[in-house]
């Protein structure tokens, strides 16, 4: 059988295919690789090569199937993505925020690209990223990037930081930021640099709203805050990523939250029976407007009980919300009678 220059890639080819086109109802026969072999890289063999190199890559370790009989033909039967794995990353990609609509597009694509082309379609039928609120700074990628490659180097990083306007542009600050970069984390489906800064202490950026990373070549500054185990627990502390005054806060919420009490704290919460219809609990949070938001928004279902200085903040912020209510209402009723 004469050979071509391509002889070598053959075995490459063959597994290229089988991974792109076999599946466990479309198997791929013998005679269709060599036509593939033939007409797409101009390779000529015959059965019995085909058939040994299914049985060299069977040997690698590559889990090929072979299916006997009329109707039969080889598949993959497992690759390095199983198909609720690559559903569960694509519902990722999909809901983060962080993303920009164009990036969750190349990214489901490769995803899509990592199972057979049966299985593709089907996982393409239900992508939809048109119409979700998305970021609109392409370079977060390379921003997560050079924040990664800072902290694996322990090294400090300067940037800009900016805002939107009501046009949507972008509104820088007037300087640029310094900080030592600890941690990435994932919020409210933002992506967060958890670092400490020589102005705010220990704080977070939203990684989207950053640009110009560059490396310093300043060491990170030590910050036990942020090191190891700290890390995750200074972050499950934060709501939306907003920092405050740390405090053991004291709640009694109705038995139809316990729900959302275990998926916010997780299931090691202690929580206490208090009565037939309520619980009790103590958690460690950093106490900002985005936790007492959160508590004031089950209405009555939900109470703070200690300490004193937690309950006086929201007291305090129900009555900023009420009083412009109040005054929108009195105005209204002004508007009337000078009518």
């Amino acid at each position: 059988m004469p050979k071509s220059d391509n002889q070598k890639l053959k075995i490459f080819y063959i597994l290229d295919y089988l991974q792109r086109n076999s599946h466990q109802a479309h198997p791929v026969r013998a005679s269709e690789l060599q036509s593939m072999l033939s007409q797409q890289h101009n390779i000529e063999c015959d059965r019995k090569t085909i058939y040994s190199d299914i049985a060299a890559l069977q040997e690698y370790g590559v889990d090929i199937v072979s299916l006997p009989g009329k109707g039969g033909g080889y598949y993959i039967g497992s690759r390095n993505f199983e198909l609720p794995e690559l559903k569960l990353l694509i519902d990722a990609v999909q809901s983060s925020r962080f993303l920009t609509e164009k990036k969750s597009r190349e990214l489901i694509e490769k995803l899509c690209n990592q199972c057979s082309v049966y299985d593709a379609r089907l996982m393409r039928r239900d992508v939809v990223v048109s119409g979700r609120v998305k970021s609109m700074n392409e370079t977060i990628y390379y921003n997560v990037d050079a924040i990664q490659d800072a902290i694996a180097e322990n090294r400090q990083i300067s940037f800009r930081y900016f805002d939107f306007n009501l046009e949507r542009q972008r509104v820088y600050r007037n300087r640029d930021y310094e900080a030592s970069p600890y941690g990435l984390c994932q919020d409210n489906e933002n992506c967060y640099l958890l670092a400490l800064s020589p102005r705010h202490g220990v704080t977070s950026y939203r990684v989207d709203r950053m640009s110009d990373i560059r490396l310093l070549e300043q060491p990170r500054v030590p910050c036990p805050e942020l090191n190891g185990k700290a890390l995750i627990e200074h972050a499950n502390r934060l709501f939306q990523m907003y920092s405050g005054e740390t405090a053991d806060v004291k709640l009694r919420f109705h038995r139809s939250l316990i729900n959302v009490v275990i998926d916010r704290f997780g299931q090691d919460i202690l929580l206490i029976p208090d009565g037939e219809e309520h619980f009790v609990f103590t958690v460690n949070v950093a106490v900002s407007p985005m936790f007492l938001s959160w508590v004031i928004g089950f209405g009555s279902k939900a109470k703070i009980l200690y300490p004193q200085s937690v309950i006086d903040a929201c007291k305090a912020m129900c009555q900023e919300a009420l009083n412009q209510y109040q005054a929108s209402e009195k105005d209204a009723n002004t508007s009337l009678h000078t009518t």
